[in-house]
């Protein structure tokens, strides 16, 4: 539920009393927010985190860990990619647009390197071992993976194709619940405890504080119901994930994901985007969204997927993201995955992250004919587009949607249907416009004097696609420079 406290920013001369001090106070403890402690703490600022839930995580805790890096981290030479920030940044602009900013994701790709060695500093671990299955994340504790449809049509023909899904190292892990994201924030929390970073608990922020210049010195906050005022003497850090569970946000800004977040925790409210709205805050990229596919990978590769005209419309050896994306935004949400028996036996029995997303056929028939009128489709409409993918699969190309020939092969008899309409959840890319030193941009282009913000509050390097990763990663790398921003733009 959307907290109703009034959210227009308070004026500093209000406050009678600060119930807490620090130099930095940062709002939300995953993985922008421990970033951005750890860098104002070490550029020599006392340092105070206000989190909403128990404890530290959010939603990075949960996730499976994905950090989007490249360029040529060790990682990737360990296991014989050769990557530069260039071949990067080419994929990047090309996957995560329209609309990306290229300043953003060139200062990315330009620090990526350093980044990786930033974390493994900070005692993140990395297992020097890639997983080449397709999948949404390794099944075991592997520290590569491709996580954005690199290797996949139409990217691997723009830039040449380089696993940059780095995932922490980590022993029993369980998708959803406890994932490699545990591993990457343990370490980090580790860290920035030892740099004497403090938290308060149960903190529910509510508004922005500002002097009688404009500059943001504080923040309003609910703790345990009561009322408390946290004054920052050099700046505020907002960190507290997107809007993807502010049914009202969703409905204005990306009406496409109604009654579908996913990947994300009830706590990604959206507060911060309209404290910070209160204050004039521009907003970049809100209808952007990743859109996960539920349904295990390992499957759709080794069929067909067609929409409600019984089409094909997307490689299906391509990252699960941007299959979900082009069934919600262009086919209506309408997927069918098409796969003979052989096929669908040898991928169930293949190793994989998430056997709860194996869907069973709901309809099976001994030919594509006979398939296609227990779906209600047209006849004609699915006979023929199988017939031209087995016309091509025969050579081994895939001419139409360019799958890679590993994964191209004629289907069979006999055949099946999944149903996979509906099978679509996400959550939000846009938030708080920034510049590359985490500093909040006013509508007027200017810096709001005291505010800086990193990771789902705000536009990152994902404009309107998707690469599993690029959430940790900008908001580790952006939650860096907030803190060092706000430490030291007294």
């Amino acid at each position: 539920m959307v907290d109703a406290t009034p959210i227009r920013p308070r004026s500093a001369a209000t406050v009678t009393e600060w119930d807490y001090e620090a130099d930095v106070v940062v709002a939300g403890y995953g993985i922008a927010g421990v970033s951005a402690s750890i860098e104002a703490a070490r550029a020599g600022a006392d340092v105070l985190v206000l989190e909403r839930t128990s404890g530290w995580g959010g939603a990075a805790a949960l996730a499976g860990g994905f950090i989007y890096l490249g360029g040529g981290t060790p990682l990737q030479k360990a296991c014989g990619f050769d990557d530069s920030p260039e071949n990067m940044k080419t994929f990047m602009m090309a996957a995560l647009g329209p609309g990306a900013d290229e300043e953003k994701i060139t200062d990315y790709c330009e620090g990526s390197v350093e980044h990786y060695n930033w974390l493994v500093n900070c005692g993140v671990p990395f297992k020097e071992s890639f997983w080449g299955e397709p999948g949404w994340e390794p099944p075991f504790d592997d520290g590569l993976m491709y996580s954005g449809g690199e290797n996949a049509a139409p990217f691997n023909e723009i830039a040449t194709p380089a696993p940059r899904g780095h995932v922490p190292q980590m022993d029993g892990k369980r998708t959803g619940e406890k994932g490699g994201g545990y591993m990457l924030m343990k370490p980090l929390v580790e860290t920035a405890e030892k740099l004497g970073v403090r938290a308060e608990y149960d903190m529910r922020v509510q508004t922005l504080v500002t002097d009688d210049t404009g500059r943001v010195v504080g923040i309003v906050a609910k703790q345990y119901g009561k009322e408390v005022a946290v004054r920052a003497r050099r700046g505020v850090v907002l960190a507290t994930g997107s809007f993807a569970y502010n049914d009202k946000m969703i409905e204005a800004h990306a009406p496409r994901l109604i009654g579908r977040p996913g990947a994300a925790i009830e706590e990604h409210d959206g507060r911060s985007i309209l404290m910070a709205q209160a204050l004039g805050a521009d907003l970049a990229h809100m209808d952007a969204t990743e859109v996960a596919f539920v349904c295990d990978p390992q499957l759709i590769v080794r069929g067909i997927l067609v929409n409600g005209r019984g089409q094909r419309y997307v490689p299906e050896d391509t990252y699960s993201g941007r299959i979900g994306q082009m069934t919600l935004f262009h086919q209506d949400n309408q997927a069918f995955l098409i796969i003979d028996e052989a096929s669908y036996e040898e991928g169930a029995a293949a190793t994989t992250a998430t056997p709860f997303l194996r869907v069973q056929p709901k309809w099976a028939a001994e030919t594509v004919e006979e398939l296609e009128s227990d779906m209600g489709l047209p006849a004609g409409a699915l006979q023929s587009t199988v017939e031209v993918y087995n016309t091509h699969a025969a050579e081994g190309s895939d001419p139409l949607l360019h799958k890679k020939s590993e994964w191209v092969k004629p289907i069979g008899t006999p055949v099946a249907a999944l149903d996979l309409r509906g099978f679509t959840l996400g959550f939000t890319l846009g938030g708080l416009r920034t510049t590359v030193n985490s500093e909040v941009l006013h509508v007027s282009g200017e810096p709001i004097p005291g505010l800086f913000a990193a990771g789902r509050c705000t536009s990152g390097v994902c404009a309107g696609g998707y690469a599993s990763g690029t959430s940790l990663g900008d908001g580790s790398f952006y939650g860096r420079r907030a803190g060092i921003s706000a430490a030291t733009r007294a």
